[in-house]
């Protein structure tokens, strides 16, 4: 599982695995993290106010499907990289790409930071075949970040309606 060994930093952010943080200030930022703003574009079960149980069960949740990376700017939590390993048929890996924003840093660019140093890093690893990343047609923001980075709209897959599927073939 190479997901498992990511890490990487850029010029403003540093990017490791989450639990880097001790557990009660890991929820507190993922509390912070996904308010209405921030996951109005994501499945409905992520909508809602969080309280600590909530958000350590969305914690427990993340660790059981994948691979979760805190980026931090100056030493402060911005926001989380989450990567979902799957093979090909040749047994390379293909990464399923999401990431957060903390709102308070949105609008600084710090998206395209976070999804191209994560492209450098996969550009590294020779067992990575592919980076994907799903959004709804609708999240402007997110298909300009992906198409910055490299990725392109991939026709065969998703569905228009519901969600638009990005790869980038390293």
């Amino acid at each position: 599982m190479v997901a498992r060994t990511c890490a990487f930093q850029t010029e403003r952010l540093a990017v490791a695995d989450w639990h880097v943080l001790p557990p009660d200030a890991l929820s507190a930022f993922v509390m912070a993290l996904l308010t209405p703003a921030t996951t109005a574009p994501l499945p409905p079960a992520w909508h809602g106010a969080y309280d600590d149980a909530r958000a350590q069960r969305w914690i427990a949740e993340r660790d059981s499907e994948g691979t979760v990376l805190l980026a931090m700017e100056a030493g402060s939590p911005v926001g989380l990289l989450l990567l979902f390993e799957e093979s090909d048929p040749e047994g390379r890996s293909l990464l399923r790409v999401g990431y957060l924003i903390a709102e308070a840093a949105a609008g600084r660019g710090l998206g395209t930071e976070l999804l191209a140093g994560l492209v450098a890093w996969s550009r590294g690893q020779p067992t990575v075949r592919a980076l994907i990343g799903g959004v709804e047609p609708g999240n402007a923001a997110s298909i300009r970040i992906l198409e910055k980075c490299g990725f392109r709209l991939d026709t065969t897959t998703g569905s228009a309606a519901l969600e638009l599927e990005y790869r980038l073939d390293l």
